[in-house]
């Protein structure tokens, strides 16, 4: 297809203020300034709206959690066992939740989803679409990270069920002892590679879906609204050299200059909502702003459902109202959330050879009375 008449965020550069986009294959094939070129296929009139990428809420629950049901259709939290890594997203997801069609009508194409935050070590999240009907095509990127978890969240949830962990200790410590496990363990296989007298060690899947993190291949994502937490994440993760993201950073703006001399990531939000337990004490929709301009790398989520994912652009647009800079608050619900988990290669920016993600707004995509007019997945109109 042909997108014409349209002011264009690539998010790899400056706006251009009338431009075009073609698509081939389900892959963005090129785009420039001025007049469209000739083309025989569909040709889409932007109508002077605003074309970007689309966007991405990178720490969801989406079709883990389901809308309108119960247990029946809750998967997010395995919270029988404190350390469950083993855990996969795609084997939870519903895609026939219809808060999949909510992310759609918003523009929001990409979402990274998986476990909660119960259980220290939860599980690993995938990088997914938001337009299918089966996960197994939806998902292009698995795992992205294993999720890992400090703060309230287990100590409420094992004190409740009068087991470990009912502090912040105890939940760091079986942080710790499982990356130690297999690190051991991973060690032991490469000796066993190497020297046909070592023995490999007996299966362990636990910390066999390990390795790729202590490799580097994919992330850890940390759950950490307090700044002690925070630090402990960091702690944590510099101990086992671990590639690390931090999710919520409640606490973020107070420590700013501090994440900043780690070179910390942080996944900012949810700041739609209320105070609700001890740990959002300090939360401020002027916190993804304090962060960007201590020059932190930073992306706005909703955690959906604590925020529905159609109110991204809404909390986007918050952080804006609250000092964010406008092009910053833009670019942390499109190509910064591609750039911290590193799908970047595929989804993010408009660039000739990236995913034909594409959403087009009637007027200011940050105003709250703008419509989403145009919706593409892969090159394929969905909206």
């Amino acid at each position: 297809m042909l997108i014409k008449n349209a002011k264009i965020y690539t998010m790899e550069g400056r706006p251009i203020e009338n431009g075009w986009l073609r698509t081939e294959n389900g892959i963005i094939h090129s785009l420039g300034e001025g007049e469209a070129p000739d083309y025989s296929g569909e040709i889409i009139d932007a109508g002077d709206g605003v074309l970007l990428p689309g966007l991405i809420d990178a720490h969801t629950h989406i079709g883990m959690c389901e809308d309108s049901l119960d247990f029946e259709g809750e998967d997010t939290n395995e919270d029988t066992d404190p350390s469950t890594p083993q855990l996969s997203a795609e084997d939870a997801i519903n895609p026939m939740d219809r808060c999949f069609d909510d992310a759609l009508s918003a523009g929001v194409t990409t979402v990274i989803t998986g476990p909660g935050s119960a259980n220290p070590i939860g599980g690993r999240l995938i990088a997914m679409k938001t337009y299918g009907k089966r996960v197994d095509k939806m998902v292009f990127k698995n795992p992205v990270a294993v999720k890992f978890a400090l703060g309230e969240n287990p100590k409420t949830c094992y004190h409740a069920n009068h087991e470990t962990p009912v502090t912040r200790m105890a939940t760091a410590s079986i942080i710790r002892e499982q990356l130690y496990k297999a690190q051991k363990y991973m060690d032991k296989l490469e000796k066993a590679s190497q020297d046909e007298d070592e023995e490999e060690p007996d299966f362990e899947y636990k910390c066999e879906v390990l390795i790729p993190l202590l490799k580097r291949e994919i992330q850890a994502h940390f759950h950490a609204h307090r700044a002690d937490d925070i630090f402990t994440a960091i702690r944590i993760a510099k101990q086992f050299n671990l590639d690390y993201v931090i999710v919520h950073g409640t606490d973020g703006h107070i420590i700013a200059d501090e994440l900043k001399e780690d070179g910390a990531r942080v996944l900012s939000g949810p700041f739609l909502c209320d105070r609700c337990k001890p740990e959002l004490h300090n939360q401020t929709p002027k916190g993804p702003g304090i962060m960007s301009k201590a020059g932190l790398e930073v992306a706005i989520i909703t955690d959906h459902p604590v925020i529905p994912i159609e109110y991204l652009s809404l909390c986007a647009a918050l952080a804006v109202k609250n000092g964010m800079d406008y092009e910053e608050a833009l670019r942390a619900i499109t190509i910064n959330p591609a750039r911290i988990t590193k799908i970047d290669n595929r989804v993010g920016s408009l660039k000739a050879g990236k995913d034909a993600d594409l959403v087009i707004f009637d007027g200011d995509p940050l105003q709250l009375y703008t419509n989403v007019k145009f919706v593409a997945v892969g090159g394929k109109r969905v909206k």
